[in-house]
């Protein structure tokens, strides 16, 4: 069920009115049942994975309870947490990367002479599996250091792992976040419950991020995918032009269906952590990887990065753990090894800045830089920008040598008289539509200066306005997704791009 879907738009006033109404006791099993209902609504028989993962990990948490009893924590404990981690990610392995292992296992067979495995099984992936999977394997990891007690119901833990504004896509909730007000909902009182002025800022919310999806990401992916399914056919400037339209169209897909989950759990009450902080804002890599999908990025220096040394440690250890941290991610995010460069080049581009940051610091010196300046900032700014685009093709394209022709033809085609002939208005959009976006992106940037520079979201930001303000930011706001949404043919929703992760 997709968050744009005539389906969803009946199925969440439904359980939300439904939540509102059940006893208090009833709370968590209403919405665990409307959380399996929203996941078998793509392919029912996976739910079996979903709850055999959720036993996993409440088992787990159960037995480290013991463990710390029995006060053999460090010895047994670990051997829970293994076994929690081996099972759980041996499922997610099998699913996601069998096919891509044994691919790579042919190939090497192929080179030496030898006959290829016939075996395969072309796998359908389960939706939502790499994200479940890491937030159940926090629990196990946060009952092991203590940071949360084991959650002896386990349906309150079920909707923990499957609660569904955010099982698909993320954000990647923590125990000590979620879970804990998942605990609670039972002694909220129906006044607190029923809020107008939360409900509201939840249904705003909401809004904001059918605005980027439906309006900005759906639009823009049609310039793209024009773009990158014939790229043999394109210049430097219809290429380069896509590799940066496929920048916003990833960040607008990917932060709205975070901003739709933020929305809908707001209105029934939760507070799920931010998941993007205007990362187009940021001044380096690193800071980029501060703003961008925060919730994994938290996750694999948490549970990846310390656990390895993170940068407690000399030099040549702390590069290794930051390239295997960005390696693993980008295998994370597919089994291909185009994702796994784009990791790759994350990780490469961190060691060189770090390795580098003593020689640019006396260039800046001996030059007199001024490092404060507005033009220094945005020059920061331009060129992470140009540096996470470049990472980009590498992750849109269909494989590795795709991405590496992509690149070449930018460099070896030029065409810079596509800049003032209309050629842009020939890439899937025609002039209204090209026109519709830019000023849709007027509107994003606006959104995002308001929170970099003020540290709040655009909810937040409304709120502090006079109410007629207000008022008219939402119904242009929604006169603008009604208007010029892409509904697709047959008014089909729009699949989210992180749904294949």
């Amino acid at each position: 069920m997709l968050f744009n879907s005539f389906h969803f738009l009946l199925f969440f006033p439904a359980v939300v009115l439904a939540y509102f109404i059940v006893p208090a006791k009833l709370r968590y099993l209403w919405l665990l049942a409307a959380s399996y209902y929203f996941y078998m609504s793509w392919n029912a028989k996976y739910a079996v994975l979903i709850a055999f993962s959720t036993f996993v990990t409440w088992a787990s948490g159960l037995l480290l309870g013991i463990c710390k009893k029995q006060g053999i924590k460090h010895t047994a404990g670990k051997w829970v947490v293994a076994l929690s981690f081996l099972i759980n990610l041996g499922i997610l392995a099998f699913f996601k990367y069998f096919d891509f292992a044994l691919g790579n296992v042919n190939a090497l067979l192929s080179r030496m002479g030898f006959a290829a495995i016939e075996r395969r099984f072309d796998l359908v992936l389960p939706v939502g599996i790499s994200f479940y999977t890491f937030q159940a394997l926090s629990y196990t990891m946060d009952v092991y250091r203590e940071e949360i007690e084991p959650e002896k119901n386990i349906a309150k833990y079920a909707l923990f792992v499957s609660f569904f504004p955010q099982l698909v896509a993320g954000p990647i909730e923590r125990s000590k976040n979620l879970l804990r007000q998942i605990d609670a909902i039972d002694r909220v009182s129906i006044r607190t419950l029923c809020d107008y002025d939360r409900i509201a800022s939840g249904l705003r919310i909401m809004l904001w991020g059918y605005f980027q999806k439906m309006v900005i990401a759906d639009r823009i992916a049609i310039l793209v995918n024009t773009v990158f399914d014939s790229w043999y056919f394109y210049g430097t400037v219809e290429l380069v032009l896509a590799a940066a339209a496929f920048s916003i169209q990833i960040y607008c897909d990917f932060n709205s269906y975070s901003t739709i989950a933020v929305g809908a759990a707001k209105v029934m009450g939760f507070t799920l952590m931010e998941n993007f902080d205007t990362p187009y804002f940021a001044r380096s890599i690193q800071e980029f990887w501060r703003r961008w999908h925060i919730s994994l990025s938290t996750w694999f220096k948490d549970y990846l990065y310390i656990p390895l040394g993170g940068s407690r440690c000399s030099k040549l250890r702390r590069y290794r753990n930051l390239l295997v941290t960005f390696l693993v991610s980008g295998l994370w995010h597919g089994a291909s090894w185009h994702f796994v460069v784009w990791g790759g080049i994350h990780g490469a581009l961190q060691v060189a800045a770090a390795e580098t940051r003593g020689l640019r610091d006396r260039l800046y010196e001996r030059f007199h830089t001024k490092r404060a300046s507005f033009s220094f900032q945005l020059g920061q700014v331009a060129s992470t920008f140009v540096l996470t685009t470049f990472a980009w093709i590498f992750f849109r394209a269909e494989s590795l040598s795709q991405a590496f022709s992509y690149i070449e033809r930018i460099f070896t085609k030029p065409d810079w008289w596509a800049l003032s002939d209309g050629t842009v208005y020939r890439l899937g959009l025609k002039r209204v539509e090209m026109n519709i976006l830019l000023s849709s992106l007027w509107v994003l940037f606006a959104a995002s200066l308001v929170k970099y520079k003020n540290h709040e979201t655009l909810d937040v930001f409304l709120t502090k306005q006079c109410a007629w303000f207000r008022w008219l930011a939402v119904a242009g706001l929604f006169a603008y997704v009604f208007l010029f949404g892409i509904y697709g043919p047959g008014f089909d929703a729009s699949q989210f791009i992180y749904f294949q992760f």
